[in-house]
């Protein structure tokens, strides 16, 4: 890549996630001294999320471009060495970003978590991406770093054979005040098209992965639609339309077909304090899921989406000040045996002996922690594309940072990795 290039360029900046990336991005890019510019459709609003975020530095570049022209895409694209893409819904947007990074040669990073749009693009772009020598790598936030990461932190700290892995996700707010919109519209917006577009997975995982892999045993089973763990405090209940478990999966079948690692197999669920809290948002859920799959329906939740989710998401941001109290935990219980065998497929004769819990923890999960965990993925791109394999492709965040520092520096800003217990029989 050309050495006049930024290193890195936030697309989709003036947006709501998009300026957090840029305020985080501000001091972060002066640690690693690195440049950064943004990007988006409207030269005004760029200028001023520059002046609110990043006043302090000289000639942060503001590059114009919009994803219906693909010359503006490659303009951007070609001026920097990694795009950070802040611009949804991916299903309908993400595409022609993809595409321009390609053509000249940018790697790209991006906060989905629409799971259509990640399967979509390594079926597309995994080969093109790989003879460009550049890494596209999705979901990059909130969703699916800390699960899956995490998975693979816990696999790296077992010392034996995972065998499987239970993923609990939790969040819950020390305020009393919890007044005003919580999540904004663009997150409701990709969760709409996530439900809507769910009945397509199937088939585009058997495209993505005709052979299955081996059976391994013993089998993990799902648990009961409602049971309290004895990991996470409360009711907790599978996330079956949630991102993280088929994304964790594809990052455990990368390393079987790569490293010859068994790959753990994966059950995931949320954890809600209150039972009827629970049952509120199960019948919410419902509703939306009947909602979304029709297109008067959509159309309803996208233009009303107040009134479907009690104040809870309105065409107005959310106040920051209401994240900073919330907290979140993913808690990863692993299974498996004290050994390992020669072969990930070999069947071991005895039943698993060793339990090992860890963590992943910190605050603000939807917009301040997923901007720092999307800007640090970049950064390892920059700094550390000699430990991620295959000198490029289509990766999901385990795949292409499992073997980095990646964890290390989440771990020092705030985003704790912690190993809570290691026990044998």
């Amino acid at each position: 890549m050309a050495d006049d290039r930024l290193d890195i360029i936030i697309f989709g900046a003036t947006g709501y996630t998009g300026k957090y990336v840029v305020k985080n991005v501000t001091h972060m890019c002066k640690e690693q001294k690195m440049k950064f510019g943004v990007s988006g459709r409207r030269q005004k609003a760029l200028e001023t999320v520059v002046k609110e975020f990043a006043s302090d530095i000289e000639n942060v570049p503001i590059i114009l471009a919009d994803v219906k022209d693909e010359e503006s895409l490659k303009k951007m694209t070609k001026q920097a060495r990694v795009l950070i893409n802040c611009c949804g819904p991916y299903t309908l947007y993400g595409e022609p970003v993809v595409k321009a990074c390609i053509a000249t040669r940018t790697h790209y990073v991006d906060v989905t978590g629409e799971e259509q749009f990640m399967v979509e693009m390594q079926l597309e772009y995994n080969e093109a991406a790989k003879e460009a020598g550049i890494y596209v790598v999705s979901a990059c936030g909130f969703e699916c770093v800390p699960s899956d990461l995490g998975i693979v932190f816990t696999q790296e700290k077992f010392g034996g054979e995972v065998n499987d892995v239970e993923v609990y996700m939790k969040m819950w707010s020390t305020s009393t005040d919890n007044k005003g919109p919580y999540l904004n519209y663009g997150t409701w917006e990709s969760a709409i098209y996530i439900l809507a577009y769910a009945d397509k997975l199937q088939k585009l995982r058997n495209k993505l992965y005709p052979t299955k892999l081996p059976e391994l045993t013993p089998k993990l089973k799902s648990r009961s639609i409602v049971h309290q763990s004895d990991v996470s405090k409360g009711w907790s209940v599978p996330l079956w339309y949630n991102p993280d478990r088929p994304l964790a999966l594809r990052t455990q079948r990368f390393f079987y077909e790569n490293y010859k690692e068994r790959p753990a197999q994966v059950q995931y669920y949320g954890t809600i304090g209150s039972f009827f809290n629970l049952m509120m948002l199960a019948i919410g859920g419902l509703i939306l899921l009947l909602m979304a799959h029709i297109a008067c329906g959509r159309k309803l939740l996208l233009k009303y989406p107040s009134l479907f989710t009690f104040g809870l998401i309105t065409h107005e941001n959310p106040d920051p000040e209401l994240w900073k109290s919330t907290q979140f935990s993913v808690t990863i219980k692993a299974r498996g045996w004290t050994e390992k065998l020669a072969e990930p497929t070999d069947k071991h004769t005895n039943p698993p002996n060793k339990t090992v819990i860890t963590r992943v923890s910190g605050v603000s999960p939807a917009y301040e922690a997923t901007s720092v965990m999307a800007i640090l993925s970049a950064i390892t791109i920059l700094n550390e594309a000699g430990k991620m394999p295959d000198n490029g492709g289509v990766l999901t965040p385990g795949a292409a940072f499992g073997k980095t520092s990646l964890v290390e520096q989440l771990n020092k800003h705030n985003i704790k990795f912690e190993v809570i217990s290691s026990t044998v029989k």
